[in-house]
C-alpha cells in the first residue's frame, strides 16, 4: 500500500497533467507494489480536489466492460472514474482538441437513475428496475499517463481514462427496446472505422450499472437517483484529430454528430 503522502503527490501529479494536457510516467513503473485500492485512493483525492475547486459531480463511467476494450489495452476486468458537469457535450458540439491528451472516441450508453441503486447483491434486474433511461452516448478518452505498459492500477488512478462524453436526443425506458441490440457504427470523416452491438458490454449494457452499485457497496456508497451512469465501450477506441468529423449511427436510437476543433 502507498503511504498517504505518495497518493497525494500523485494525485497532485495528475491534476497537473490535466491542466496543462500532458502525460506523466507510469505509476506502476514507479511504484511498482501499488495495488488497485491505492489506484482508487488517487483517484479519490485528485476528485475531492475538483469537488472543492466548484466542479459538480453528475454520474460515473464505467470501463473495460468488453472483450474489444480489453484486447485493445490488455486490462482484464472492469474500473470506474467520476464525471463532472463541464465535460457533457450535447449531439452536433465542436470540442477542442486541446482540452485532452491521447484523444480518442468510444461508442457506449449511458443510463441515468431514476432511483437509487445499492449493493452488494444488485442484479441486472435492479439495476434496470432503477433505470429512468438509456441514451446514446459518445466517451472522449483523455489518458494522462504513457499509454505504453499501462496497468488497470495506472487506469483507475488516472480517472479512468475519461476525458467528456457526447449525448444523443434519443431516450429510451429500458421496458421499451432491447438494449443488446442497440448497434454502433462508428465513422471519421466519413469512413467507417469501428462497429459492434451493444451486448458486447457484459452481455448487457446494464450489467455494468449492477457491478458498479456492487462495487460501490464495499465502501458503504451507492449510486444515487439523477446520476448518469456511462455503461463502457462496445467498439475499440478510435483515435481523433484536430479537425476530424465523427459520426456514430445507433439505429433505433439516432445519431450523435461531433467535431473536433
Amino acid at each position: 500500500m502507498l503511504s498517504a503522502e505518495v497518493i497525494a503527490q500523485i494525485a497532485a501529479e495528475l491534476a497537473e497533467a490535466d491542466r496543462e494536457h500532458t502525460v506523466i510516467p507510469r505509476i506502476t513503473a514507479r511504484w511498482p507494489g501499488a495495488t488497485i485500492e491505492d489506484s482508487y485512493a488517487i483517484q479519490g483525492v485528485w476528485r475531492d480536489t475538483q469537488l472543492a475547486a466548484g466542479r459538480t459531480l453528475v454520474g460515473r463511467k464505467i470501463g473495460l466492460t468488453s472483450k474489444a476494450m480489453q484486447q485493445a489495452t490488455g486490462i482484464t476486468e472492469p474500473d470506474y472514474g467520476v464525471m463532472f458537469d463541464d465535460t457533457v457535450y450535447e449531439s452536433g458540439a465542436e470540442i477542442p482538441v486541446d482540452h485532452f491528451s491521447n484523444v480518442r472516441i468510444e461508442v457506449e450508453l449511458a443510463f441515468v437513475l431514476r432511483h437509487p441503486l445499492e449493493g452488494p447483491d444488485c442484479t441486472l434486474d435492479d439495476a434496470l428496475a432503477a433505470i429512468d433511461y438509456a441514451v446514446p452516448a459518445l466517451e472522449v478518452l483523455n489518458s494522462h499517463i504513457e499509454l505504453e505498459g499501462r496497468t488497470i492500477v495506472d487506469t483507475i488512478s488516472d480517472n479512468a481514462a475519461y476525458g467528456a462524453m457526447v449525448l444523443g436526443s434519443v431516450r429510451k425506458r429500458p421496458d421499451e427496446i432491447d438494449l443488446r441490440w442497440v448497434p454502433g457504427v462508428l465513422s471519421r470523416n466519413g469512413e467507417i472505422e469501428e462497429t459492434g452491438v451493444a451486448a458486447g458490454v457484459l452481455g448487457h449494457p446494464a450489467t455494468g450499472v449492477a457491478w458498479l452499485a456492487n462495487k460501490f457497496a464495499q465502501h458503504g456508497a451507492r449510486l444515487e437517483a439523477g446520476e448518469i451512469i456511462l455503461a463502457g465501450s462496445f467498439t475499440r477506441p478510435m483515435w481523433v484529430s484536430r479537425g476530424d468529423e465523427v459520426l456514430c449511427d445507433y439505429g433505433p436510437m439516432g445519431t450523435i454528430a461531433c467535431r473536433f476543433v
